[in-house]
């Protein structure tokens, strides 16, 4: 069965560079942010997991950890951890689970259910393990994205998205196109004026009744 927003995030026991972790109570009361590799020692994902350890302190503010996925053993994994630190100058601090029997990748649909272990296996085999899972405090799936081999990941993007979700978790607004933390958002389409009323009390932009722009809460 495929996997949809709004899901709850599948579970798993799995090996990290960190240890054995259970999925669900490492999240704990954090927002997770899942992000897999089809293969070490390779080159774009390299810089992805480099720049990831740069900007692990803006997701910590966030209440949000990280966790890499590449399918490959621990031991493999702890000498690229090594590459990553020498030609990215950021050490990982983050956990990065070896798939290397492909379970959480077959658990993610990042794979077909009847693909076959990993030995042997090339990145071009495991393509599709390039995926972003936004999992949130409720273990449910809040964003997924998925990108090609060559095609390095915004992680500024996941970032921004990030503080778009936690704060219309929180009010009841949306965010528009292009936005940015600070930036104005809209209200809502479920909170009728006389309620927007009590919740904005300083007002609005309406531009059409459906468009009704407000500063960003605080």
């Amino acid at each position: 069965m495929s996997l949809r927003i709004n899901d709850t995030a599948p579970d798993f026991r799995a090996e990290t560079t960190q240890g054995t972790i259970q999925f669900h109570q490492w999240i704990g009361d954090s927002w997770a942010i899942l992000f897999s590799h089809p293969k070490d020692f390779t080159p774009v994902c390299t810089t992805e997991l480099g720049y990831m350890a740069k900007i692990e302190p803006e997701f910590t503010k966030r209440n949000a950890k990280l966790i890499g996925l590449s399918v490959d053993p621990v031991d493999s994994h702890s000498r690229w951890l090594g590459d990553i630190e020498e030609t990215q100058g950021a050490k990982v601090n983050y956990p990065i689970i070896a798939d290397k029997d492909l379970a959480v990748s077959k658990l993610y649909n990042m794979l077909p259910a009847d693909e076959v272990g990993a030995d042997g296996r090339t990145a071009v085999n495991n393509q599709t393990v390039r995926s972003v899972f936004i999992v949130g405090p409720d273990k449910k799936i809040k964003l997924m994205l998925t990108y090609p081999m060559t095609t390095g990941r915004n992680f500024d993007e996941i970032l921004r998205v990030l503080d778009s979700m936690q704060l219309t978790a929180k009010h009841k607004v949306a965010t528009p196109a292009n936005w940015k933390h600070g930036d104005d958002v809209i209200i809502a389409g479920s909170v009728n004026d006389d309620d927007a009323k009590k919740l904005f009390p300083d007002g609005w932009k309406t531009v059409k009744p459906y468009l009704r722009v407000v500063k960003q809460p605080r």
